[in-house]
């Protein structure tokens, strides 16, 4: 067998193309600088994606098939070796200057094929104003966590803007298609035209630039990249400007929908063609492309449908024959009828919500992926399903018949840098190859987590992990129980968004009772940027669950005339709201001035500035224009719990409201708020909230403290 050793023991000043010819050395050196020096890597040649974890010389030593098997088994090393856990909130951490050695070799194996990373919404929800240097850090996360597939789609704009110049459209007709950056994902997924825009030229030409960095690091790992694939889209006036042979695919919440290019005219292979020409010349030929026509509902009547998937098919192979369709498998995607007469193994359908809702039964012959959801509109809230996402995996695993087409694992979330818990788990089934016991898995992540085996601390994870983060796989509702704080006030409250279907299907007392356990020994471990983080955001999902029990108690004292407790109620769940703002003052990924401000970084302009700032600011709020918000039911999808629009918009809203059932609690009369105006009002202030957390967290969290007691 063919073998190459690569020996990392150098220090960090080596020259450019070495850095480049193995990228292991560049991640190691951004974790810790000097931390090549303690690793070996040995590259050897396998069938099977694989890591070796043993120690040589005081050395740690990581052999694997390829860099990615390699830096997925010095992310395990560091889990459960070394106590280091690297996350979305902690991608950075100080190895000791001498590493745990291995005693016994081990030896692990990937029991799938593919390894896949993000939906088409995390694009908008999370990554819209990303820059190169938070980019890299989640490639990092990706190589770490073992993902070889991933979608790739940033910069798709650019490729639009060549194809329709090509076809005769003006920059304003290019703006009127394209959509902004923080909607663009919808856009690519057919559902609207122009929502967000008009985008600036220096807005194409960053992400452009963008997206080919991004594509090379993935590729010096070893990641496949998934670009957006044609799927007969074109801009709706395509019809009449181009006389195009195309259809009206309906509307979507309200906005109206690209076009669809009959199969059977003959500028769909001429357009699908001048497609993936121009996206080669940005990006090069991918050997996987996303496609998924008539997302969530769009209309397909007098279409063929066989000769749909025919010719899209045929359309990608033309650009490379080895390529492989990526569909999302969501709701009535893709449609069985388009794709009944492909081929096994020209296509891998990610069956986006298997811990909730599998559809996998429905895919034929055709090869798929175990995905989880868990998160909808990148909204703030502990949640996950652990023994469905376990049980769900091996039961199909474990069954010849059903495990006949399953060919990966994924990631499907539409918000990321939530819940790292369940990404841990979700991207260790690829290398696990039996089922294992939830209690012992959380315990052994405290120690990666924490680097210390506290007991109260398994304790709190073991009370998380049957409650919070144990959803029956019945359980149908759309992420996180939604924080009640960032309602439309009503004495009924029971969601944010409209599709949400929040339950309580665990005992509330269970995540304060967690929550008081962190706050007991926060002392001990402050400066423990893992601790911190759970902390912050256990303790506000606490506070979370004390509102939703005070909103009860306020509509009791109100339905049974109690007028003053009815008042003493709602100054306390206002106190809460505030004490929730200056909790998540706490860490930066619970501040409002954290997105916003990455958005008008992105400008140069004023102009520039502004249509970003706007983009981050509907998107977390109204989502929509009036129809699409309000009739569409967009409004609120993507709400935030975070610091500073809790105070600025969530309890003004409550406020005012509480005060009009006040003044009319005699006779129970309440006016009726235009929320969607109340919400434009805060989008259109030109406010300015900080990006840089607090630093007296210790403090704060003794008041949250406090607080809690007082309400017992």
């Amino acid at each position: 067998m063919k073998r190459i050793i690569f020996f990392i023991s150098v220090l960090f000043a080596v020259s450019f193309f070495e850095v480049s010819a193995n990228p292991i050395i560049g991640l190691l050196e951004r974790i810790d600088k000097g931390t090549s020096n303690k690793f070996e890597i040995e590259i050897d040649d396998s069938d099977k994606d694989f890591f070796e974890l043993s120690s040589r010389n005081r050395k740690i030593v990581v052999k694997g098939n390829n860099y990615l098997s390699v830096a997925t088994g010095i992310n395990w090393y560091l889990k459960y070796y070394a106590g280091i856990h690297l996350s979305w909130n902690n991608m950075n951490n100080t190895l000791p200057d001498s590493l745990p050695i291995i005693e016994k070799p081990i030896r692990i194996e990937s029991n799938v094929k593919y390894r896949y990373d993000l939906n088409f919404c995390t694009f908008s929800y999370s990554m819209a104003f990303w820059d190169w240097e938070r980019w890299e850090r989640e490639i990092d996360w990706m190589a770490l966590h073992g993902i070889n597939l991933s979608l790739a789609i940033t910069g798709s704009e650019n490729v639009w803007v060549n194809v329709l110049k090509k076809l005769g459209y003006s920059d304003n007709e290019i703006n009127d298609f394209i959509a902004g950056p923080a909607f663009s994902a919808w856009w690519l997924m057919n559902n609207l035209e122009g929502w967000g825009g008009k985008n600036h030229k220096r807005w194409y030409e960053r992400q452009s630039a963008l997206q080919q960095q991004i594509i090379k690091r993935m590729k010096e790992f070893g990641i496949e990249p998934v670009l957006p694939g044609y799927c007969g889209m074109i801009p709706s006036n395509a019809k009449e400007k181009l006389n195009i042979n195309a259809v009206n695919t309906g509307l979507w919440c309200g906005y109206k929908r690209p076009f669809f290019i009959l199969p059977n005219d003959s500028n769909f292979n001429k357009i699908a063609k001048l497609y993936y020409q121009e996206q080669s010349k940005l990006y090069g030929a991918a050997n996987f492309y996303a496609i998924d026509p008539f997302h969530e509902g769009g209309m397909c009547e007098g279409i063929d449908m066989k000769q749909a998937g025919l010719s899209i098919m045929n359309a990608m192979k033309k650009a490379n024959k080895n390529a492989i369709w990526v569909a999302q498998g969501w709701q009535g995607n893709p449609n069985k009828e388009m794709i009944e007469p492909l081929k096994n193994g020209d296509m891998l359908i990610l069956d986006l919500h298997s811990e909730s809702a599998p559809q996998w039964q429905h895919y034929g012959k055709h090869n798929w992926a175990y995905c989880m959801l868990l998160n909808f509109g990148a909204n703030v809230g502990l949640h996950g399903k652990i023994d469905a996402v376990i049980n769900g995996f091996y039961d199909i695993k474990d069954n010849a018949k059903s495990n006949l087409f399953l060919k990966g694992i994924g990631m499907t979330p539409e918000g990321i840098e939530n819940n790292p818990v369940m990404y841990e788990l979700i991207t260790e089934l690829a290398w696990r190859e039996k089922r294992f016991n939830k209690n012992e898995w959380l315990t052994n992540y405290v120690k990666a987590r924490y680097g210390t085996s506290d007991s109260t601390l398994i304790k709190v994870w073991h009370i998380l992990g049957n409650s919070i983060y144990n959803a029956p796989k019945a359980n149908r509702q759309q992420g996180c129980t939604e924080s009640i704080f960032c309602a439309r006030p009503d004495l009924n409250a029971k969601d944010v968004s409209k599709w949400a279907n929040s339950e309580t299907y665990y005992n509330q007392s269970d995540i304060i009772y967690a929550a008081s356990l962190m706050i007991d020994i926060a002392d001990k471990y402050i400066g423990n940027n893992n601790f911190e983080y759970d902390l912050i955001d256990i303790a506000r999902q606490a506070i979370s669950e004390k509102g939703r029990i005070v909103l009860k108690e306020i509509k009791s004292a109100y339905e049974n005339n109690s007028f003053d407790l009815f008042s003493l109620k709602c100054d306390t769940f206002l106190n809460l709201i505030l004490a929730q703002n200056r909790l998540l003052s706490c860490r930066k990924e619970f501040m409002v001035g954290n997105w916003i401000n990455c958005a008008k970084k992105m400008g140069k302009s004023r102009n520039e500035k502004t249509l970003y700032e706007w983009n981050a600011k509907v998107q977390i709020s109204t989502w929509g224009n009036r129809t699409a918000s309000e009739n569409g039911g967009l409004r609120d999808y993507a709400h935030k719990e975070w610091n500073g629009i809790l105070k600025d918009l969530y309890y003004y809203r409550w406020k005012i409201y509480f005060d009009e059932l006040k003044s009319g609690f005699k006779n129970k009369e309440c006016k009726t708020f235009d929320w969607y105006s109340i919400d434009e009002e805060w989008i259109n202030k030109k406010m300015r909230y900080p990006d840089k957390p607090t630093n007296n967290s210790l403090k704060i969290i003794k008041d949250i403290s406090l607080l809690f007691s007082n309400l017992n």
